[in-house]
């Protein structure tokens, strides 16, 4: 609901001030969350309507609202987690245009056609989809005569969830490495990046220019579903899923522009330029290289460690060549 809660969770070993107990106390907790999102089994929370879950796949995918509703809430939160679960895919749940409900654990349901969401009146109605979305890609035939076939053999849930799960991760991966390998196009080249320089910006994403590269590299390389891919596409990069995303991968690449920056000063010969300016260019450069130290310790740069102990070996190097009272107020400034 927006807001994060942070909990600590008491055990049997537990004796306050001790790092060890916290530490211990902290893994239990992690391991049971993890324990919980893995136990999600995604065939049995879709089992109902699973001829329908591409179309729950794009709605996700798109950010599309959605409500979840079944008979207890112990399996209406086993449905989101199986949606939202990173084997399945990539995005988070947002708010009411599909509703379906389960039956409960157990049973081999029949399965439902999507009904229009005017047919809704009451929340007592049947379980089903209701949906006014119509989904952009042709439904796998494939898949589902695999899984429909599970359900004859009597096959284990888990073994139907390994199935459902493995389709839609690449299912994903098929839709999101096209947008990775235009996102990648948009990082200036190495060569381009000069140590007394800032680091060169990202090119701007322009959606047009994306499009045209999907009719050679696009998902029909690595998926066999055949559909609108490019409406789906339209739309995903008009959903909050897709600015979600891309301010990471701009991030990303943008930490990586500023450590391959720090390596282009590391590798630059910095007594010898000293030597051809001025003390207050000298002391400038000091300041601006503990500045980008600060900046890689902060904001967690992907630098390598060899590297920031060159940068602190310049530093020290350069004010060892200044005079004694300038060397007193650089060392005063920060640790180098």
């Amino acid at each position: 609901m927006g807001v994060v809660m942070k909990v600590r969770i008491p055990t049997c070993h537990d004796k306050p001030g001790t790092t060890q107990i916290v530490q211990l106390t902290q893994q239990v907790l992690i391991g049971y969350i993890k324990k919980y999102f893995y136990c999600a089994s995604p065939f049995r929370c879709f089992c109902p309507v699973f001829l329908h879950s591409q179309m729950l796949w794009e709605l996700v995918l798109l950010g599309e609202p959605l409500v979840v509703m079944a008979p207890s809430p112990s399996e209406s939160s086993e449905t989101v987690l199986a949606l939202v679960n990173s084997n399945f895919i990539i995005c988070m749940i947002r708010i009411i245009i599909k509703i379906f409900m389960l039956l409960p654990a157990g049973e081999i349901p029949k399965q439902v056609k999507v009904k229009k969401l005017k047919n809704l009146k009451t929340l007592d109605s049947k379980p089903g989809v209701y949906t006014s979305y119509k989904p952009y890609l042709n439904r796998d035939e494939e898949i589902i005569k695999q899984l429909q076939k599970g359900v004859q053999q009597k096959r284990p849930s888990e073994a139907q969830s390994v199935i459902l799960r493995r389709y839609f991760l690449e299912l994903t991966q098929s839709f999101i490495i096209p947008l990775e390998r235009y996102v990648a196009s948009l990082m200036p080249l190495q060569k381009s990046i000069s140590p007394w320089k800032s680091p060169p910006q990202l090119r701007q994403f322009l959606p047009e220019e994306f499009m045209k590269t999907l009719e050679k590299t696009g998902p029909q390389l690595t998926s066999r579903i055949k559909g609108d891919w490019i409406g789906l596409y339209r739309h995903f990069l008009k959903s909050p899923n897709f600015d979600g995303w891309f301010k990471t991968r701009r991030k990303e690449m943008t930490q990586k522009l500023e450590a391959l920056h720090l390596e282009a000063l590391c590798e630059e010969d910095l007594l010898l330029w000293i030597q051809k300016h001025t003390e207050v260019e000298t002391v400038d450069l000091v300041l601006k290289l503990k500045n980008k130290l600060l900046q890689a310790d902060r904001e967690h740069l992907p630098v390598k460690p060899d590297t920031m102990e060159k940068l602190r070996t310049h530093i020290d190097a350069i004010i060892l060549a200044l005079p004694e009272d300038l060397q007193g107020i650089l060392l005063k400034t920060g640790m180098t």
